[in-house]
Order: C-alpha cells, then sequence, then structure tokens
C-alpha cells in the first residue's frame, strides 16, 4: 500500500502574514487608484468646459456675440447653447417664448445632458424634475440679456478672463452643514450694498438655508446658471443668492483647485489660494487690471 505523499500547506501563521501583507499592499494601492480616478474625471470635467466654450465661439460666430447669461423668461447660456453641443433636438422642443417655469417646459427641465454634469460631484441630481449642471458662466460677462461680443467686451483679453466655472451642486439639504453644499437665499432687496459676509451669520443660525445650487442646467439665475466669484474657490464663508438676481458666491469643490474656462476657449486649473486680486482681476473681461503672479 503506498501512501500518498502530504501536500504542502500554509500554516495558520503564514496564512495570516500573508493576510497583513495583502492588508499592506491594498493599503498602498488605494491611494493611487484614488489618484487614477480624480484624474481621469478631472479630464473628463476639463473635456466638458472645452466643449461648452467651443460652442460659445460657435454661437458667437453666428450671432455676432455671445448668448445672454439669463434671458427675460429665464433661461441660460447654456439653454442657448444646445445646437452647438449636438442637443439640437432638446433645444427645438423648449418653448423659449414662455417661462422655464411653464408646463411647456417640463419634459425638458428634466433632460439630463452629460457635458453639464461633472464627474468629479458625487451628488447625482438635485431635484428629480430638473437636469442638473456643475458649470457656472461669470456674471460678469453673463448677465441678464447680456450680449458681449468678442474681442470688444473682452480688452483685458480673452485668455486673461474667466467665462465659465466648475462648482459642486446643492444636495437639496434644508440643513446648513456645509457652504460646500448649502448656500443662503435673501430677498431681492438685500441685494443693495450686500457684504462679502452676509451669509455667515444666517448660516450659522441655521435660517434663510437653500441647497439648490446648479440645480437646473435650464435656469440661468444667480448660483442656477451664474456665479460671480465675489469669493475665492472654497471660502469659508457661504454663497449668498439675492432671490436669483445676484449675491456673493465662490466655485466649491472637494479639491483645493478648480476648473475655470476662459474666454479664448482654454480651460485651466487654478489654486483655491489664488490671491483675491488676482482672482478677480482674472473674472473682468475689461477692468484693466494685470493678473498676478499666483495665476
Amino acid at each position: 500500500m503506498h501512501l500518498r505523499p502530504r501536500r504542502p500547506a500554509f500554516s495558520l501563521f503564514q496564512l495570516l502574514v500573508l493576510l497583513a501583507i495583502l492588508l499592506v499592499l491594498l493599503g498602498l494601492l488605494l491611494p493611487a487608484v484614488q489618484k487614477v480616478r480624480e484624474a481621469a474625471a478631472r479630464m473628463q470635467s476639463s473635456n466638458n468646459m472645452k466643449q461648452i466654450c467651443l460652442a460659445m465661439h460657435n454661437y458667437h460666430d453666428t450671432n455676432g456675440k455671445l448668448p445672454p447669461g439669463v434671458d427675460d423668461n429665464n433661461f441660460s447660456a447654456s439653454a442657448h447653447l444646445l445646437p452647438f453641443i449636438e442637443q439640437d433636438n432638446v433645444f427645438r422642443m423648449i418653448d423659449f417664448k414662455k417661462s422655464i417655469d411653464d408646463k411647456a417646459n417640463e419634459g425638458m427641465r428634466a433632460v439630463r445632458i452629460k457635458i453639464f454634469m461633472s464627474p468629479l460631484d458625487e451628488v447625482p441630481q438635485v431635484k428629480a424634475e430638473y437636469g442638473p449642471t456643475n458649470y457656472l458662466y461669470n456674471h460678469l460677462v453673463y448677465y441678464h440679456n447680456s450680449a458681449a461680443r468678442i474681442p470688444a467686451t473682452f480688452t483685458d483679453g480673452t485668455s486673461n478672463t474667466i467665462v465659465l466655472g466648475e462648482t459642486l451642486k446643492g444636495d437639496n439639504s434644508p440643513k446648513a452643514v456645509t457652504v460646500v453644499r448649502q448656500h443662503v437665499l435673501l430677498g431681492k432687496d438685500a441685494l443693495k450694498g450686500l457684504a462679502d459676509d452676509a451669509g455667515v451669520k444666517p448660516f450659522k443660525d441655521n435660517k434663510n438655508i437653500a441647497a439648490d445650487r446648479a440645480s437646473s442646467w435650464m435656469d440661468g439665475r444667480f448660483l442656477q446658471g451664474t456665479f460671480n466669484g465675489r469669493l475665492t474657490i472654497n471660502d469659508e464663508r457661504p454663497d449668498v443668492s439675492c432671490a436669483g438676481e445676484g449675491g456673493v458666491s465662490a466655485l466649491r469643490s472637494h479639491l483645493p483647485m478648480a476648473l475655470v474656462g476662459m474666454a479664448d476657449g482654454s480651460v485651466r486649473t487654478v489654486s483655491a489660494s489664488i490671491s483675491h486680486k488676482t482672482w478677480m482681476a482674472a473674472m473682468t473681461p475689461n477692468g484693466g487690471e494685470v493678473l498676478g503672479p499666483d495665476w
């Protein structure tokens, strides 16, 4: 009778050692994987913004001016750009002669358009009845019935002027948890003499809280379609909207940086450590400022 040879096997101690090694390797690998995913998401978002900026220029070539930031029926620049981002079918089904809030536009309000959504934002949608966006237009260029022209409007230079910024959407929470997602909503009358820190106390007191930033690509009102960058990227003070007419805002990001689109069609990354002076110089199209060394 022949005995079968014993097959070598791991002892319990060896298995524990192997498991520990695998856990260490996994711990080292996960940050690298996260960085790769983050880089890919930034690239995709940058490509989205480049397409939007290209659409702006194509719109300008066709109409002799850039689209309005918000028109009389509260439609956004994004809504007017639809035919130039291969969304002509959506554009044709919108009734621009009626308000964005009209029932006639109910179906199109809910359409989600991939180019308007950043993969860097884990909140997919603010409200089910609205297709969201992560890209807001510079309110100093895109405002009510604006008609900016290239190069006439941009005397500071198209390569020196921000026209588009990436931001995180609101999360539709009724409570003040983080300025990244929630902001302060005041009446239109508060706009006159509004200070940059106007939202600090209401936010601390959990009053007048809104969390619908960038909830609708169709809506051109302040913090829906536009931002003014009075606060630099990731400022600790909350954004403030005065009934959608204007207010105080920053670009919000989980990263210490934000993507911006320039009037010349380029897209670049701006550090959150940028000085307020340089930031505002890049936001104004014709202020005569010189960008600082931190640009």
